[in-house]
């Protein structure tokens, strides 16, 4: 019997040999708001992501992975927000959260036509300020309702491979939510090693009981822990060995003792730390993207320094090949993909670089589907 889209995914993160190789192009915002005819806004705040992405792989006739959340309620804090129209197709969303330690505040920009993004972040001063985010990020596990992501697993079935997220590394942690970005989060870590070295272990036992929690409560065989800043492009492989493997290997232990899986989204260059992929025990790790937002464009020696141990999900470039190629050029470059792993197609998701732009042609987007099918059969009838 042909195995489902679920099947395939979840054989393949466990190194087995499924009946053909997984065909996921990443469907995250541009594709399924142009297939559902909404706008970004009524996308983001109104439509659940697994519910949108159910639709759009179903239309493509595809495997895919997608994401359901569930947030850890923090009972002693008090929230509102303010909407405010700005004109133009733009909204600001400005967020109040009051916390025993104090009162923290921040905005998000929404647009018709793009995602969201943050205006003011919740951390502006770092002595005032972090007792009350922790009271906010880290709430009340025990309390989860963990009903509608099983609600969501159940009316995915096996359309594709619904994953619970369990948040973001270390890094991302500490720097998302802070006044300055990026380069505040590094000053931070410089300025504050000591008490970043005392989060850096709450975090893992709050993301242990996470993971924990999740494996329990949910009927779901895989889980992701996504990355915004936290990679090796934007911190360097230092940083992320310091700060994020050991979150990453926390959780990938604690799921692994439950009989479940882990996969990664890991953003932009990754050579430099490949073997530390293979050994904080991700299953699968996604998207492997070439040059010049990633650095993989050889996959035997990719997956000769990940020796078996991880499922390499990626490589179609999004820009060069699927937006400005042809059909022609989409086929040639996963031809190239399937002529470097090799005959033995274990271990193997043909993916995309990060997520399917809008302007990606239906034609290249079935070039990409029809060649992996073609190349990507195991098991002859």
């Amino acid at each position: 019997m042909p195995m489902t889209p679920k099947q395939r995914m979840l054989a393949a993160y466990r190194g087995e040999l499924p009946d053909t190789v997984p065909v996921a192009p990443e469907f995250w915002y541009y594709l399924p708001v142009k297939l559902l005819n909404v706008d970004m806004v009524k996308y983001e705040r109104e439509i659940p992501l697994w519910e949108a992405l159910l639709k759009t792989f179903r239309h493509y006739k595809t495997e895919g992975w997608g994401a359901v959340f569930a947030g850890a309620p923090a009972p002693d804090v008090k929230y509102s927000e303010q909407w405010l129209d700005l004109g133009d197709g733009r909204f600001e969303s400005r967020r109040k959260q009051i916390t025993p330690f104090g009162e923290l505040t921040s905005s998000q920009f929404y647009d018709r036509e793009e995602p969201s993004w943050s205006g003011e972040r919740p951390i502006k001063d770092f002595v005032r300020d972090w007792k009350s985010y922790k009271a906010v990020s880290m709430g009340s596990i025990k309390d989860m309702d963990w009903k509608p992501v099983n609600h969501a697993l159940d009316v995915v079935g096996e359309d594709y491979l619904l994953e619970p997220w369990l948040g973001v590394p270390f890094f991302d942690y500490v720097a998302l939510p802070r006044e300055g970005g990026l380069e505040q989060g590094i000053f931070d870590l410089m300025e504050h090693e000591s008490f970043f070295e005392k989060l850096q272990e709450e975090y893992i036992d709050w993301m242990r009981t996470l993971a924990r929690s999740a494996a329990v409560n949910t009927r779901a065989e895989s889980f992701c822990i996504g990355c915004a800043w936290s990679c090796v492009s934007l911190i360097g492989p230092d940083l992320w060995r310091r700060w994020d493997k050991p979150v990453i290997k926390a959780v990938a232990d604690e799921l692994h003792s439950a009989g479940k899986l882990l996969h990664i989204h890991f953003h932009g260059k990754s050579h430099a730390v490949l073997e530390d992929l293979a050994d904080c025990g991700a299953d699968c790790i996604c998207p492997f993207e070439r040059a010049p937002g990633g650095d993989i464009s050889d996959l035997r020696e990719l997956r000769r320094i990940l020796g078996g141990k991880v499922t390499v999900n990626g490589n179609v470039h999004t820009v060069e090949t699927l937006i400005r190629g042809t059909p022609a050029d989409v086929e040639r470059e996963v031809e190239e993909i399937f002529e470097q792993w090799g005959p033995d197609k274990r271990r193997l998701i043909l993916g995309t670089g990060d997520q399917v732009g809008r302007e990606t042609s239906d034609e290249n987007i079935a070039a990409m589907i029809n060649t992996g099918r073609r190349l990507g059969k195991c098991i002859d009838k």
